[in-house]
């Protein structure tokens, strides 16, 4: 079954991160990656840009609209995610709580919805 893991971090936190907390952290993250691929979790994983590089979409009536941020104002913002292959949810939460920047926030995990 597919789960993904969304990772929320208080992007202030890593924007205090040194340059050499910041690599590391990085270089955490990419190792990850490869013991996920060896294990048979790792479908695909991405950092995203900083949350003022957002835009919402909304249409009402037909009609679209864009707003240029986050749809809310929140403490932690979404700052990646994981899509995984797992047994069960419970496999999935071993893995969720093995992400590197869990540490620094929290990672959501959510089955995939098969619409099939």
């Amino acid at each position: 079954m597919k789960y993904l893991c969304l990772i929320f971090t208080e992007e202030k936190k890593l924007e205090a991160l040194s340059k050499s907390e910041w690599e590391a952290l990085v270089r955490e993250h990419l190792d990850f990656d490869e013991t996920l691929r060896k294990s048979g979790h790792f479908i695909v994983a991405e950092a995203l840009q900083p949350v003022q590089t957002a835009t919402t979409v909304r249409v009402r009536n037909g009609r679209m609209s864009t707003t240029d941020g986050p749809f809310a104002e929140t403490k932690e913002q979404l700052t990646g995610f994981f899509l995984i292959e797992a047994r069960d949810l419970n496999d999935a939460i071993q893995v969720a709580g093995r992400i590197p920047s869990a540490r620094l926030g929290s990672v959501e995990v959510r089955p995939i919805r098969d619409l099939e």
